[in-house]
C-alpha cells in the first residue's frame, strides 16, 4: 500500500511539475522514437466515447521540419500580404529550433450518437495524456494553435484527410535553459461545492 501512495505521489508531481515551454526555448536532443511511441501509447489512454479513436499524430522531424517551416510562412503570407515579418520570421524559426512537431489531428464523424463536442474533447484529452508523457520523460513542449493550424490548405499538404481537421501543432524539444516554475490559478477560483438548498 506504502509503495502504491509513493507512487500516485510521484505520478501526481509529475503533473504538477508541467508548463508550456516556449517553442524557441526548445533544442536537440529531441525524444527518441521508442520515446515518442510511450508517449503515443499514453495519449491513446485518453477517455473515448464509442471507441472511436477521434485523435490523429503526425511526426515532422529532420529535413521536413525545414519544408514545414516554409509552407507555414507562405500560408501566411497568401492569408495575410500584410502580416509583418517578425511575424513570419518566428512562425518559420520555431519547427527548426524544436527536434519534434507534431501536427494533431481529429476524424469527427458529424451525426454520430456521439456527439462532434465529445470527440473532440477526447481527442484534446489524447494530446493532454501526450504532453505528460513527453514532460514525464525529461522533455518540453507545447501545444500551439492560430492560422496555420486551421488552415485546410496546410492540413491537406500534412496529409490530413477532408474528414480530419488539424487542432494545432506540439512543439518539442529538450528545454534550453533553467526550467521556469510552473503557472497555476489560484484553486479557490475554479472550483466550488455544490449546495441543492441554496440553488431555490
Amino acid at each position: 500500500m506504502k509503495d502504491e501512495s509513493q507512487n500516485a505521489d510521484a505520478l501526481l508531481e509529475v503533473i504538477l511539475s508541467r508548463r508550456s515551454t516556449p517553442a524557441l526555448s526548445l533544442q536537440e536532443p529531441g525524444p527518441t522514437t521508442a520515446q515518442i511511441e510511450r508517449a503515443i501509447d499514453a495519449a491513446l489512454a485518453a477517455p473515448d466515447h464509442g471507441a472511436l479513436r477521434p485523435v490523429r499524430f503526425v511526426l515532422i522531424r529532420g529535413a521536413a521540419r525545414a519544408q514545414l517551416a516554409q509552407l507555414f510562412v507562405n500560408r501566411m503570407q497568401l492569408r495575410d500580404p500584410a502580416t509583418p515579418s517578425a511575424k513570419l520570421q518566428k512562425a518559420g524559426r520555431q519547427p527548426l529550433t524544436a527536434p519534434l512537431v507534431i501536427a494533431v489531428g481529429a476524424k469527427v464523424i458529424e451525426g454520430h450518437k456521439v456527439p462532434a463536442i465529445e470527440q473532440l474533447l477526447s481527442a484534446g484529452a489524447s494530446v493532454m495524456n501526450l504532453l505528460n508523457a513527453l514532460h514525464a520523460q525529461g522533455y518540453g513542449a507545447i501545444w500551439l494553435t492560430g492560422g496555420n493550424a486551421y488552415d485546410p490548405e496546410i492540413a491537406t499538404a500534412l496529409g490530413f484527410a477532408d474528414s480530419e481537421r488539424c487542432l494545432g501543432f506540439i512543439y518539442v524539444g529538450t528545454i534550453a535553459g533553467p526550467e521556469l516554475p510552473p503557472r497555476r490559478p489560484e484553486r479557490s477560483s475554479q472550483w466550488r461545492e455544490w449546495d441543492p438548498g441554496a440553488s431555490g
